[in-house]
């Protein structure tokens, strides 16, 4: 098991190699030049060739992503054109924002959609089973931004509930962790209600009902214990597009996490601080999913003696 993990962690290498290599070459792109960033509108052209030249800005594209990746390797992610903040300091300072938001938002989903989802599966092709997928379409196809909006007009501008913007307080993640997390709740009770459906017919169930389990032990127990593999990689994969993915909430209700950070620093040019945050946060997603792994292991023993006859 310990060299399963150890192996994930090696595949991480080319991974961020890969990210970081398409990120800086889209990067350069996109035109512009830096120097207009850092210096004021009055700096001279020979102030702006220096720096330029300074920087190494006139050196080929990947002399400049080799000496990128060097400064990666010791820990240097650089220094923002805009603030002059280290990045892997910057980017520190918004993960806990998101993880609070994507957090939140998850336990929220979970909470609405895992019941849900065993609720359609046992009222099948019924007039609840068909309500609980509206839900679900509703919550797949509606743009994260226009719901914001709305719980915004409704809660913050009409009745004047909650706060609009910022991050001051618990009250101010209430409507960006719903925003979100009714998204997620929508993805995941479809995969609760599938994987359910797959696990109410089998053998094993009906042996159980006919030992005289009850009704919620057969469902709970049985049912749901052996549905957990699909329902924890869909959670998974919905924690990592949340903690990178969340920036239009994130800009819609100003709060300071790492999607509007990538967002404000595409918009100013800022390289080093798109670079270094989409690293990180491909460091991140990987984390997720290794422990995603770990988790079915826990909870099939098949799949960990797998791993152990791997390793």
């Amino acid at each position: 098991m310990i060299r399963y993990v150890l192996k994930r962690l090696l595949f991480m290498i080319p991974t961020i190699l890969i990210t970081s290599f398409l990120i800086y070459f889209a990067m350069d792109l996109a035109g512009g030049d830096p120097v207009n960033t850092i210096l004021p509108e009055n700096a001279t052209t020979e102030q702006k060739e220096a720096l330029r030249e300074e920087m190494g800005l006139n050196d080929p594209f990947l002399i400049r992503y080799a000496r990128y990746m060097g400064g990666l390797v010791t820990g240097d992610m650089g220094e923002s054109y805009v603030t002059g903040i280290d990045v892997f300091d910057r980017f520190m300072q918004c993960l806990p924002m998101t993880l609070a938001l994507g957090g939140t938002a998850l336990i929220l989903a979970c909470i609405i959609s895992v019941p849900l989802g065993i609720y359609t599966a046992l009222n099948q092709n019924t007039w609840k089973d068909t309500t609980g997928m509206v839900f679900a379409l509703f919550g797949v196809s509606m743009p994260n931004f226009w719901l914001g909006l709305m719980l915004m007009l409704v809660f913050a501008v009409n009745l004047n509930w909650l706060p609009s913007q910022g991050a001051d307080g618990p009250k101010y993640l209430v409507l960006p962790a719903v925003t979100v997390g009714l998204g997620l709740a929508a993805l995941i009770t479809r995969t609760t209600r599938s994987a359910m459906l797959d696990v109410i017919r089998a053998d094993y169930m009906t042996t159980a009902k006919a030992k005289g389990a009850s009704r919620r032990r057969v469902i709970y127990y049985h049912g749901l214990k052996n549905a957990m593999i699909p329902i924890v990689t869909a959670i998974g994969m919905q924690f990592s597009l949340v903690m990178t993915g969340s920036a239009l909430a994130e800009v819609v209700f100003s709060w300071p996490g790492i999607g509007r950070l990538v967002f404000e620093s595409i918009d100013k040019r800022d390289i080093p601080t798109v670079t270094g945050s989409i690293i990180l946060c491909c460091i991140l997603m990987s984390i997720i999913n290794l422990v995603v792994d770990l988790i079915y292991a826990f909870l099939d023993p098949r799949i960990k003696a797998q791993y152990s006859n791997k390793g």
